[in-house]
């Protein structure tokens, strides 16, 4: 796949916002897609994962919109619509909704027509924040390696095998791409927007099945356990990054989606740290995020606190 990027151009070219010296291939997204269908098609023989047939269609959906990114450059509005057509597509045909707090603020489940709006803002929210952080080696797929291992062991947990199935075969297909990314020195190759936009709907079909209204959710979930909390501990790092950037933008009068140099892998690099120990660094802090979440949890913290402190 490498040979095949260098042949066609499909590159990531240096710029004075990147942090590369030289082009690299970026259809590292093609191999984590493939890895994860054929994954979940020999788990399929174990047990019945035909519930993903839809989710594989986002990720393809969304693999051939980043891919294209990747090449021609698309608009950003373009990739919204694109990102909130398959969002509602996994709502309305999947089933897949965020429509329960789960007892945060004493909320329970939210009607529909606040719930949909409240999903694919969400899920477009959780792509983009992805998709960002893809700055160093690694850290987009190292993230995602460790939000998979996290989310699924709560499906686990929560019973639900086909989640906790996705979860692993997500973190599998990752682990040597992410391995690749890091360490490869003579055939270095990126995810590109291909890979992260099919990082983020996974990772938005976790967040939406982890706060759905399901009775199987409610019967599992151990009490006082914050999920709200949680998810968003597991976000954090992506999620907050996000937040900080487009609102420091705005408030220069700047738009939300100007590219600049301030997302804190930037920072790290700018105190003279190696890709390496950035992403290092940043998925200890995220990690370490979590940790809180459940040191909160064991200490018989509210559902409300919980989410306070994360």
């Amino acid at each position: 796949m490498v040979a095949i990027a260098l042949d066609k151009n499909i590159v990531d070219n240096p710029n004075a916002r990147k942090l590369q010296r030289k082009p690299v291939p970026v259809l590292g997204g093609i191999a984590v897609f493939f890895g994860t269908v054929i994954g979940l098609g020999c788990a399929g023989i174990a047990c019945d994962c035909s519930d993903l047939f839809i989710v594989v269609v986002a990720m393809m959906i969304m693999l051939y919109t980043g891919t294209l990114d990747d090449i021609l450059d698309l608009s950003p509005a373009l990739r919204f619509l694109v990102e909130i057509g398959t969002v509602l597509l996994l709502v309305f045909v999947g089933g897949y909704v965020l429509d329960d707090f789960h007892g945060l603020w004493g909320l329970g489940q939210i009607p529909r027509g606040v719930a949909i709006p409240l999903t694919v803002f969400a899920a477009v929210g959780i792509i983009n924040a992805i998709n960002l952080i893809d700055g160093v080696d690694g850290l987009s797929s190292g993230y995602c390696i460790m939000a998979s291992i996290q989310f699924g062991v709560m499906f686990w947990l929560a019973d639900d095998p086909v989640m906790a199935i996705l979860a692993a075969v997500s973190a599998g297909s990752l682990i040597p791409f992410f391995f690749h990314n890091v360490f490869g020195k003579t055939s270095k190759m990126f995810i590109g927007d291909g890979g992260t936009l099919v990082m983020g709907i996974i990772m938005s079909v976790f967040v939406m099945r982890l706060l759905q209204h399901d009775a199987q959710y409610m019967m599992h979930a151990q009490e006082n356990l914050g999920l709200v909390a949680f998810t968003l501990a597991v976000l954090s790092v992506p999620v907050f990054d996000t937040l900080r950037v487009m609102t420091a933008r705005i408030l220069k009068g700047k738009s939300p989606f100007h590219p600049d140099k301030t997302h804190l892998h930037h920072m790290f690099i700018r105190l003279g740290c190696s890709h390496a120990a950035t992403t290092l660094a940043i998925l200890l802090l995220n990690l370490f995020v979590v940790l809180c979440g459940w040191v909160c949890y064991k200490a018989g913290c509210s559902i409300d606190t919980q989410l306070y402190i994360i």
